[in-house]
């Protein structure tokens, strides 16, 4: 499952790079996602590999930081695109005359550099906040790589304050942008229930089936985590749950936007007969 979501983005990538049909802001913003999530799946699913090989579930202390650190930079960088991709399809479908024009590329650099600026500052909070926890020398944590909120209950001094910072950051973090996204599809259902042809409606809804697919699963997902959370004490059902978003999300994010978008596997098709056609000109 790892080797397929990094190959899978990896190609998705590849293709946009190369082809100059696909230099648009919307395929900017999901090549920004796939790298995102490849970085997402490795803060975690390497060590765990080791781990089951090895036979060896430690992690120093140092190392358990950063896990966390760099879990929670793109786990927050994965909750940031499917906005940004939202408002893209908002100016594409509801002001096409001006989409390029406010869809500059300055504009959207300028986007991912504020979403990086942003979460790399919540991640930081949250792991210095950590670094003034005191532990036991040798602590359990009952997951399977260092999740901010099992870390935070196994501390031996008060956590307080931590969890008003979880608690507050994770409703601006999350709502924040799920509230964006609904926002931004309520303009383009209203938009697109003003064209009069079948034909338009149906052009305008396909272009956000496969962004509207991705965001329904990494929010049913991440919810599904806390709801199944907060109902079961377990660690394994806190486990099984995370493993959701941590895993099969990053997984079908390829497959979901190469199936539904033809752009995308028009790119790919370019991707793999470009050799044949290099050495055909050579």
């Amino acid at each position: 499952m790892y080797l397929i979501t990094v190959f899978g983005n990896l190609l998705i990538i590849l293709a946009i790079s190369s082809d100059s049909h696909l230099h648009t802001p919307m395929y900017f913003f999901l090549s920004n996602l796939s790298f995102v999530d490849i970085c997402f799946m490795s803060t975690t699913i390497p060590k765990m590999l080791w781990n089951l090989q090895t036979d060896s579930k430690g992690i120093t202390y140092e190392g358990c930081i950063t896990q966390m650190y760099f879990y929670m930079l793109f786990a927050g960088l994965d909750d940031i695109p499917p906005t940004v991709m939202a408002y893209d399809r908002y100016v594409a479908i509801c002001h096409p005359l001006h989409y390029m024009v406010i869809m500059s590329p300055w504009l959207c650099g300028l986007l991912v550099l504020i979403s990086w600026m942003q979460i790399a500052l919540y991640s930081l909070v949250h792991s210095l906040m950590v670094l003034l926890l005191s532990f036991c020398p040798v602590v359990q944590i009952p997951h399977f790589f260092c999740e901010l909120t099992q870390v935070v209950k196994l501390a031996s001094s008060d956590n307080f304050l931590n969890n008003i910072v979880m608690h507050f950051s994770a409703v601006l973090i999350g709502a924040g942008p799920l509230a964006g996204i609904l926002y931004s599809y309520s303009k383009i259902v209203s938009c697109i229930c003003k064209i009069t042809s079948a034909q338009g409606k149906y052009k305008a809804f396909s272009t956000c089936v496969s962004h509207l697919a991705v965001v329904f699963l990494f929010y049913f997902t991440t919810l599904g985590v806390y709801l199944s959370s907060a109902a079961s004490h377990t660690p394994h059902t806190s486990t099984v749950a995370s493993v959701m978003y941590t895993v099969v999300t990053p997984m079908l994010n390829p497959f979901i936007y190469s199936l539904r978008n033809r752009d995308i596997k028009e790119g790919l098709k370019r991707l793999y007969l470009m050799p044949s056609i290099k050495d055909q000109l050579y």
